[in-house]
Formats: C-alpha cells, sequence, structure tokens
C-alpha cells in the first residue's frame, strides 16, 4: 500500500483529494492531520483511513506522524514569517527518511502574473507574496523530492486547467478547487509527475481578466 500524508487535511481542497483517493486509488492509504480531527468523523471507520489530531507547528506531533509515509501533501499555505510550517515538515521527512513533499502555495511568488491583475494580486495578499516565497525557497534548497502549487484564486467551478512552470507567464486569473486537487490526485498516483518542479494551475478561461472570477 502507498501511504500518503496530508496536512491540514480538513480543507477544502484537501478533502476532495481524500473523497477521490478514497474512490480511484484503492492502494492508497491515507493519514489525516488535521486540528480537531472530529471535523473528518465520517472518515473514521474507513480501513483505509487514519485521523491525527495536530498543529502543524509541533514539530514532534508532525514527525510522529510522518512515520511510514511515502508522499506528503502541506494542503495549507505558510505564511509564517520564518516558514516554520515547511521547515518542520522538512525536518520531520529528514527524520523519517519521506522524500516526496507536496506543497500548496500561491501564484504571483515570481512575479509571474502580468496585466492589470498584477497589481491587484499585490495589492490583495501584500506581505504573503514574500512569506510565500520563502516558503517555496526553503523547500526547494531542502534537497527533498518537492513540488510546489501555485494557486490561483479559487472557486468551485468544474475542473478545468492548464499548467504552466516556473520561469513562464502565469495563465489565468482564477481556477477551480476541483482542479487543484485532480493535480494532488495525478501526483499520488505517480509521484514523478512535476517533480522537482513549481507549477502554476490556472483557468485558461480566465486568462486576461483584472478580477477573480468565481
Amino acid at each position: 500500500m502507498k501511504k500518503v500524508l496530508i496536512l491540514a487535511a480538513g480543507g477544502q481542497i484537501a478533502r476532495i483529494v481524500e473523497e477521490r483517493i478514497l474512490k480511484e486509488q484503492k492502494n492508497v492509504e491515507l493519514t489525516l492531520f488535521l486540528r480537531h480531527k472530529e471535523r473528518l468523523q465520517n472518515l473514521e471507520k474507513n480501513s483505509r483511513v487514519k485521523l491525527v489530531d495536530g498543529d502543524l507547528n509541533d514539530q514532534s506531533t508532525v514527525s510522529d506522524a510522518m512515520k511510514n509515509q511515502d508522499i506528503v501533501i502541506i494542503a495549507v499555505v505558510d505564511h509564517s514569517s520564518d516558514s516554520k510550517i515547511t521547515r518542520n515538515v522538512i525536518k520531520a521527512a529528514k527524520a523519517n527518511n519521506v522524500s516526496r513533499i507536496i506543497q500548496t502555495n500561491i501564484g504571483g511568488i515570481y512575479d509571474e502574473i502580468g496585466g492589470e491583475f498584477a497589481d491587484w494580486n499585490k495589492q490583495m495578499v501584500g506581505d504573503g507574496i514574500r512569506t510565500s516565497r520563502l516558503s517555496a525557497d526553503v523547500l526547494e534548497k531542502s534537497g527533498l523530492d518537492y513540488t510546489i502549487l501555485r494557486l490561483p484564486w479559487l472557486n468551485d467551478r468544474d475542473i478545468h486547467y492548464v499548467i504552466t512552470h516556473k520561469g513562464e507567464r502565469f495563465i489565468g486569473v482564477s481556477g477551480s478547487r476541483a482542479s487543484v486537487a485532480d493535480v494532488m490526485v495525478k501526483i499520488i498516483a505517480d509521484p514523478n509527475f512535476a517533480s522537482q518542479d513549481s507549477i502554476s494551475i490556472g483557468d485558461p478561461d480566465t486568462d486576461g481578466k483584472t478580477r477573480p472570477v468565481y
């Protein structure tokens, strides 16, 4: 069985991933790490699911949850000033010989968003762009097998996206949670997908818009 740890497992994208994995990938066992694990009590009796109540700022709890895992998904953006969450994950991964890490991040950290929307995005996100870039840099330099997922402004539309890579312009201003989850599911199925890469996930139909599309 392939073992996957999802950190911040109670979020909307994480829940989509969990539902799809349990339906589509029968060879995967999930460890779901979140505050107040009773939020996922509907999965408590599933034999392929382990719920862990924990705080991502607690190094020892993160490390305990990471034992015997194959893939780790950080399903929350690390906006901490010192990238504490990312550093905790890296330290725990190295202590447990886990190499495959998927990090959720935001668009704009490489100044890859163009047009009028770029100014609006910077105004809305503020210092979050700097702290998110720092967390991405920390992971890239960790020596681990990482994928950084740069997200657009999210909506609840169907799966429809285009992927661009670091150094390329971000296509689209918005994208669906289902699309982001789809990329995570693909990486779980094939860990070589987007390995050692920072990718953006956007809806091409929203490209050139000046504001998010919901």
